[in-house]
């Protein structure tokens, strides 16, 4: 692949992002593309069964060494924690109850939230809205790295540390680029979980809480399963910014790996995004694609051309910010 960004700066362009063009182009020649979106009947179903077997897996660990803990933490409850961010991820396009419910969605992402340990999905809602609307917008796609990731994580033991910080740099990342006032449901969030956490300590103590907090940190940093966040839009070819990856993984992933379809079509949820690839093949048969995560993972750490500079950026006029 022809690649760029390892070092220097994002590579900047004066066009708009390519997933609006071609939604219009597949929905002209695919009109039956439209009967797949809207909810997925059985999320609600997946989710609320992860979520118990984590409260199960809390009081199965209570009374493990702490080496344990940390074990089970980064083989097993980190997992279903990272997959449960990207249930989050699905149910923030309302694709668990539907548009008309959109209530009935922030309250379930809460739910799915609960074994994550810390308050984020209505955060996680109110800035992947921009990261859809404004793919790469300077200052308003909080996805993007900061000027100083770029310039500093630039050598295989920086990326290396970078990934494994990568939890703390989406947290702390909108607050210093696209900072937003606390809306009503972050309040909410935040006062459901920490009074889920107090639950599960008085239950069963600390080592429960541990371990869905740092299964949280662990899986979501050097994780094979995190390889999606590099692998979705650091520009591993010149001039595209995203790119989809068909495999085995998205099994356990609600299907983010499709995700030159989930941009075209956000609406559609997760489950049903093969659907679209099998319509109009034609269209994301021809694009890069990755085919191994864990690979994603070790191009990013040891070619030096591709780092947190990696990143296609564009300035959007006041008129499209409305």
């Amino acid at each position: 692949m022809d690649k760029t960004g390892g070092r220097g700066d994002f590579e900047w362009v004066y066009n708009d992002q390519p997933h609006t063009a071609r939604r219009k182009e597949i929905l002209a020649k695919y009109p039956e593309i439209k009967s797949l979106m809207g909810p997925d009947p059985h999320l609600k179903w997946v989710v609320s069964g992860m979520v118990l077997s984590q409260l199960l897996a809390c009081y199965m660990v209570r009374d493990l060494p702490w080496k344990w803990i940390l074990f089970w933490a980064y083989a097993f409850g980190g997992c279903i924690n990272h997959s449960l961010t990207l249930a989050i991820h699905d149910i923030s396009h309302n694709v668990a109850f539907g548009n008309k419910l959109a209530k009935w969605n922030r309250w379930f992402a809460m739910w799915a939230n609960l074994p994550i340990g810390v308050p984020y999905s209505a955060s996680f809602k109110k800035y992947h809205i921009d990261h859809h609307r404004y793919l790469g917008g300077d200052k308003l796609d909080v996805d993007i790295p900061t000027d100083f990731e770029g310039w500093f994580f630039c050598t295989p033991t920086r990326k290396l540390v970078w990934l494994f910080l990568q939890p703390f740099f989406y947290t702390l990342r909108p607050l210093l680029v696209n900072p937003k006032p606390v809306c009503k449901l972050e309040v909410q969030n935040f006062a459901v979980q920490l009074a889920a956490d107090a639950v599960i300590y008085y239950l069963w103590g600390l080592k429960p809480v541990v371990y869905l907090i740092a299964g949280s940190i662990l899986c979501m940093g050097l994780h094979p399963i995190s390889g999606h966040f590099i692998a979705e839009h650091y520009m591993f070819m010149k001039g595209h910014e995203t790119y989809s990856y068909y495999g085995a993984l998205n099994l356990i992933t609600f299907n983010v790996g499709y995700h030159m379809e989930h941009h075209d079509f956000p609406s559609i949820p997760g489950s049903k995004l093969p659907q679209v690839k099998q319509i109009a093949a034609e269209y994301y048969d021809s694009l890069p694609q990755h085919t191994s995560w864990m690979r994603v993972l070790w191009d990013f750490v040891f070619d030096d051309t591709i780092g947190p500079y990696a990143r296609i950026k564009r300035e959007y006029k006041p008129s499209k910010l409305e």
